[in-house]
């Protein structure tokens, strides 16, 4: 089994399922995955920087959980083996580090801003997917995550539905694309798109959202290949790219217009063992 990489470098993705090769049919397992890659320095931005990551996934009885970097995902429905429906449900906790450090902020207009707080995003998921779609290894899913923040960041909510297609390509290798949407509330529009006037020659100018709405949408594609003859167990590589596009007033904002890029991209590899 392969990996891809911290859900904290992601812009886009499927969040409801796991980031791996075909699911495992053991009801105890183990997979660590350690990679890193080239991301956006926070969101809008047209800096770039390295940033490592990390996951573990796995198993506890038939229940699957994954932790992606700062979130940590948790489905609560056990599918049989044999099922060609797999429910996905169960709660989701997220850390938001978007602007929280000035070291992020290479813009000096964008510096003086300020920083944020770290948001603590608190909610749930579900989804539903379907094997054997089109060709009988390949599978399509539906989901739909949910989170607000309880930590006075943003007080707010991001709603993101998503769909994704996988299937194995070869004995030894695996893809999966997806698509997602990101809608948010309009304190996270307050929180990360507006500009206040400020009296600085250098600054940008004064801007405000209308309150929430789609804020981007985004695609990743993930391939995974195993070193080893089991799927299963043992090691793997795992390549990660993904793109997101920032939508309507969240583009218009001087941070991505004038300072930033609405065009956003994602480049990861790694290394992944399974137990």
């Amino acid at each position: 089994m392969l990996i891809a990489l911290a859900a904290s470098l992601l812009p886009t993705t499927s969040y409801a399922q796991p980031l791996l090769g075909p699911t495992k049919e053991d009801r105890n397992s183990l997979t660590l995955g350690l990679g890193g890659g080239i991301a956006p320095e926070f969101e809008g931005a047209n800096d770039y920087g390295f940033q490592p990551g990390g996951v573990i996934q796995g198993k506890v009885d038939g229940f699957e959980f994954q932790v992606r970097g700062p979130n940590i995902y948790v489905d609560l429905v056990r599918d049989s083996a044999d099922s060609r429906w797999n429910i996905i449900a169960g709660p989701v906790a997220q850390l938001r580090f978007d602007r929280t450090s000035r070291s992020d902020l290479d813009d000096p207009r964008v510096a003086l801003l300020g920083t944020r707080k770290t948001a603590v995003e608190l909610g749930g998921y579900v989804g539903i997917g379907k094997k054997g779609f089109l060709i009988p290894p390949a599978s399509l899913t539906f989901d739909l995550v949910f989170v607000h923040d309880v930590a006075g960041a943003h007080d707010s909510y991001i709603l993101t539905p998503g769909v994704s297609l996988s299937s194995p390509v070869s004995q030894r290798a695996f893809a999966r694309f997806g698509v997602s949407i990101d809608y948010v509330g309009g304190g996270y529009s307050r929180s990360y798109f507006d500009v206040p006037a400020l009296a600085h020659p250098g600054a940008l100018p004064a801007y405000s959202t209308n309150g929430g709405g789609f804020k981007s949408v985004g695609s990743t594609l993930l391939l995974t290949h195993d070193l080893g003859g089991d799927n299963r167990k043992g090691w793997g590589l795992f390549a990660l790219g993904g793109y997101k596009r920032q939508l309507g007033q969240y583009a218009r904002s001087p941070i991505v217009r004038d300072a930033g890029d609405a065009d956003q991209f994602l480049a990861v590899a790694g290394i992944a063992y399974s137990f």
